[in-house]
């Protein structure tokens, strides 16, 4: 049934599920991977791939959520079908009743009612096979099973899946405290990748929050895998885990990591409480000497005077704003940016398009992402006005490494 776990070998298919919007930077990291086959869905990308590649792919995806390995598909009429089809299947082949297992349904179907239900049919079908061809029976385990399933069931047709990653791919490990509105790691390295950023000039974050968006810049200025310091993925627990391959894998990571980066990553934020935060989280993610902060108002902040650089950042949304503060809020972050960031290639994530407008600024792209559960735009503005401000002798001599050291 589940042929790939029988072979370290041979090729099969792989889905990534991820964000709204980040499908086509996802799809352009599995290529770099050496995935073949690539196929952007929605909010997934389906792709061929060894367990090399599903390795690699789980280690280094910066914009992935997890991987999952279909392996099973059937049509269903209603909830019934799903235990009719699921008992007839040889789990005692990848289950002993000392081993423990988890489904997770997705239900996007007016055939089946209750999602609940559906998982619950999943579970004892599970079970009583394996109980008839036993005597015993596996338990279920949500938070660490031997096997991770996933259940969708889109129309009429369901999908059995493996998950191969456990726990989702954005907890990364070094966010253990935040502020109030907290960016999803994922959707922070996406907004990085879809900047256009190439490492090769300064990153600011002047509204850095917690530092998720700095954090994810300097991890992949560093070329350091997001998952590097993960010690667990569910395939780990599969019947053809190849020890060796991973530890090869993590290997090749690691002597792939850069200790030095020509360019500056500068944050700050006008909060000294989220400042504080965002140092410990760098501190975590073992990025000390590699980010600058500072605790100032963005309106104060004066960027590194260059010819290029990515400004990126995550601007409060106005939700607890009266209508006047937030054009004037807004309106402000327009003038700053055009003052300032000349030579600089800004984006801002908003949910509230009422406040976008007033930034006074034409934006060059246009993108719609998801905050959760809101949806933003993510608008870009080329900042060339007037001519360049060219670093003077003074800057390329050390006065500007001294000024953007960080503080503290």
């Amino acid at each position: 049934m589940i042929a790939f776990l029988a072979d370290k070998k041979p090729q099969f298919s792989i889905i990534a599920k991820t964000f709204f919007g980040l499908e086509d930077v996802l799809a352009r990291e599995l290529f770099d991977l050496g995935a073949s086959d690539v196929e952007v869905l929605n909010r997934s990308v389906i792709f061929e791939g060894s367990l090399e590649v599903l390795y690699k792919a789980n280690l280094h995806l910066r914009t992935a959520l997890r991987l999952i390995v279909p392996f099973y598909t059937f049509r269903v009429r209603d909830e019934q079908d799903i235990y009719d089809e699921l008992v007839t299947l040889p789990w005692h082949d990848y289950l002993t009743a000392d081993q423990s297992f988890a489904v997770d349904v997705v239900i996007n179907t007016p055939l089946i009612k209750h999602s609940q239900y559906a998982m619950h049919l999943a579970k004892d079908a599970i079970v009583d096979e394996i109980r008839e061809k036993t005597g015993a029976r596996p338990s279920v385990d949500l938070k660490t099973p031997h096997l991770r399933l996933n259940l969708h069931v889109f129309k009429d047709v369901c999908t059995l899946s493996l998950d191969s990653t456990g726990d989702s791919l954005h907890k990364r490990g070094y966010r253990q405290e935040t502020n109030e509105a907290p960016i999803n790691e994922v959707l922070a390295a996406g907004m990085v990748l879809l900047s256009g950023w190439q490492r090769d000039c300064d990153f600011i974050d002047p509204m850095c929050g917690s530092g998720t968006i700095l954090i994810e810049a300097a991890q992949y200025a560093h070329r350091i895998a997001p998952a590097q310091a993960r010690m667990d993925f569910d395939f780990m627990k599969w019947p053809n885990y190849d020890e060796a391959l991973w530890l090869k894998i993590k290997e090749e990571a690691d002597n792939n990591e850069l200790e030095e980066f020509d360019h500056y990553i500068l944050g700050s934020d006008i909060s000294e409480r989220n400042i504080n935060i965002c140092k410990q989280n760098v501190r975590r993610a073992g990025l000390q000497g590699k980010i600058s902060l500072f605790r100032k108002d963005f309106l104060e902040f004066e960027p590194p005077q260059t010819e290029r650089g990515v400004c990126v950042m995550n601007p409060p949304y106005g939700e607890r704003m009266a209508t006047d503060e937030i054009e004037n809020f807004y309106k402000s972050i327009g003038d700053t940016l055009k003052k300032k960031f000349k030579g600089y290639k800004a984006w801002l994530i908003c949910s509230n398009e009422f406040a976008l407008k007033h930034v006074g600024l034409k934006a060059k792209d246009r993108m719609t992402l998801y905050n959760g559960a809101l949806e933003c735009k993510y608008h870009s503005y080329e900042l060339y006005e007037g001519s360049y401000q060219k670093p003077s002798s003074s800057d390329e001599s050390g006065a500007e490494t001294e000024e953007f050291k960080e503080e503290g």
